[in-house]
């Protein structure tokens, strides 16, 4: 009877860190398993990866060989394939300071969409899932070592487009209209402001005119000039007619000598 695989404690996951496209319609991404096969891999063996759905994951089955392994598309009917055939001793500890990706994208090879491939495919995920993964070791003899099945990993849902509500259209318009109309508020609340700022500007220079008029008119009150005062007149002279040399300054009168 063929020796069961080990179990090892390693479960698949999602990287944590921000990524983009890490879960998207049909493909999701997973951490590379560094150090995880190293005790048992040889250098000729291959670590497979095996996807089902997550309410088939208990029934699946390793595969003996690699001619039984399940290809990609017979997911759904058999409900689980397996991808990713890959050296073991890319996985490896001396391989963590090489350049290869840090991640593994499922589901994005879209060529296997042609179904003359006999290859094992990775073909894009055919609905959301959810989905379960885990990594197999396989030797010449069939399987050696297998991690955990990871915990369910759901994709995004592709929306329909008869399912999309043109009510954001509508709401779109209405925000336009309230647009337009705070603008004229706007303008008219403007327009009323500068007419005011005119006003009282206008206002300012008229006062100024008035207060130079008023300053222009007391400055010459200032300069009085006293009335002359009125001439002695020379000896054996009057004024004629009476009075009038008194009264109001004139030029002095003629005189007669009595």
């Amino acid at each position: 009877l063929p020796t069961p695989p080990a179990r090892l404690p390693y479960v698949p996951h999602v990287p944590p860190t921000a990524l983009l496209g890490k879960v998207t319609a049909t493909t999701f991404a997973l951490e590379r398993p560094h150090c995880v096969f190293d005790r048992h891999a040889n250098a000729s063996d291959a670590v497979w990866l095996a996807v089902a759905f997550a309410n088939a994951s208990a029934t699946f089955r390793n595969p003996p060989s690699r001619a039984d392994v399940p290809p990609y598309k017979q997911l759904p009917t058999a409900r689980s394939y397996m991808t990713l055939e890959t050296a073991a001793a890319a996985y490896s500890c001396s391989s963590c300071s090489a350049p290869s990706p840090s991640v593994l994208r499922v589901g994005g090879d879209t060529a296997c969409r042609d179904l003359g491939r006999q290859d094992p495919c990775n073909g894009p995920l055919p609905s959301p899932g959810p989905y379960r993964v885990k990594f197999l070791l396989m030797g010449c003899r069939g399987p050696k070592a297998e991690t955990q099945w990871s915990d369910p990993i759901l994709l995004h849902r592709a929306v329909s487009p008869s399912t999309i509500d043109p009510a954001p259209t509508r709401r779109g318009s209405d925000v336009v209209v309230i647009a337009s109309i705070l603008a004229s508020l706007g303008a008219v609340l403007a327009t009323a402001v500068l007419g005011i700022l005119g006003a009282k500007v206008w206002s300012s220079l008229c006062h100024q005119d008035l207060g130079t008029d008023s300053f222009t008119r007391r400055s010459y009150r200032t300069h009085h000039i006293p009335p002359a005062l009125p001439q002695p007149l020379p000896p054996g002279c009057r004024c004629s007619p009476p009075g009038l040399c008194c009264s109001v300054p004139q030029p002095p009168a003629p005189c007669q000598r009595i």
